[in-house]
């Protein structure tokens, strides 16, 4: 929750920047929950892109969230249904890692990542209020008040457990969002490399655990022929 007043306010300082009120952004941050998509909004229409290039690069970008709320589907398979739908509507970048990495444990449960996702949204929706509010006053330049977000994403991507298939994942993504971008793509170049960095990693992982299971194999049938000479002698 602290984590969001770092990001929200300089959200709401965006905001504010093309001219919504702190009724406005209230409105928005609780119908439209997307930190990602609420900082393109004001970056891209200070850039002077059309309304249907805003409408369809945030929409891209929030596709993300399909991806998240499918990885809890097995946890809400015994739930009930109103419950498993307020739950999967909140799950944000931040409360899908803390929520993930607690039902790994075996002692997490769906009511209780329910509530840490509205205690996100809660904490992310009054942090942009304060920021529309104060954002006058404290004077921060638009350009850093627009990294918040670029700078939470390199927070969670340097705490990762490094791995061979979360850094191919890394690398991957990378490259796809960067070649979009040269040719043209701006829009959906995140959306692009997010999904060429997982494909990549998971048939990586794929491919390893073969190698792995055909190297077991092998070791089988070699302790069990060395087992067979044995007995022979």
């Amino acid at each position: 929750m602290l984590g969001y007043v770092a990001i929200g306010i300089p959200c709401g300082i965006l905001e504010d920047s093309i001219g919504m009120n702190a009724l406005q952004v209230l409105f928005l941050s609780c119908m439209f929950y997307s930190g990602a998509g609420q900082f393109m909004i004001p970056n891209m229409w200070l850039a002077g892109s059309p309304l249907a290039s805003i409408i369809a690069s945030v929409s891209l970008v929030n596709t993300r969230q399909m991806l998240y709320s499918a990885s809890f589907a097995p946890m809400c398979a015994n739930e009930r249904k109103r419950l498993s739908f307020l739950f999967s509507a909140t799950v944000t970048d931040e409360s899908f890692g803390v929520n993930m990495a607690n039902f790994a444990t075996g002692t997490w449960n769906v009511p209780r990542a329910t509530i840490v996702n509205i205690c996100s949204c809660t904490s992310w929706t009054l942090s942009n209020v304060a920021g529309v509010l104060i954002g006058g006053a404290l004077g921060i330049p638009l350009a850093i008040a627009s990294f918040a977000m670029t700078s939470i994403f390199i927070c969670l991507l340097v705490t990762q457990k490094i791995t061979f298939e979360n850094v191919v994942a890394a690398v991957v993504a990378i490259v796809g969002v960067f070649t979009c971008k040269a040719v043209g793509l701006a829009g959906p170049a995140i959306l692009v490399g997010a999904i060429l960095g997982v494909v990549a990693a998971m048939l990586v992982s794929q491919v390893r655990r073969q190698r792995r299971a055909e190297d077991a194999a092998l070791e089988e049938k070699i302790a069990k022929a060395a087992g067979e000479g044995d007995d022979e002698r």
